[in-house]
């Protein structure tokens, strides 16, 4: 989700798609190429989450497993802030 006036960029990822530390399960077929394409994911959302906070974005993660409220008021929260800071 994109919040473009207050410059907040959230990501919900999957546990298994991006290597959730509590909840990531090693592939036990083609372990490989899974684990590679895993830590491929993780490098980019790093790169992704440093390109978006050099152009002055506010990058949330959030892992599939959390709290849908919890992340929400995290959100409300953020934007809110961001939007006072930002526009006054």
């Amino acid at each position: 989700m994109v919040f473009r006036p207050a410059k907040v960029a959230v990501f919900i990822d999957g546990c298994y798609w991006h290597g959730c530390p509590e909840h990531y399960v090693p592939p036990r077929t083609n372990s490989g190429y899974w684990s590679d394409k895993v830590a491929r994911n993780i490098a980019r959302d790093r790169d992704t989450d440093q390109r978006l906070n050099d152009a002055g974005w506010l990058v949330i993660r959030f892992w599939e497993h959390q709290s849908s409220d919890a992340c929400a008021l995290t959100i409300v929260e953020a934007v809110r802030k961001r939007r006072h800071d930002l526009l006054g």
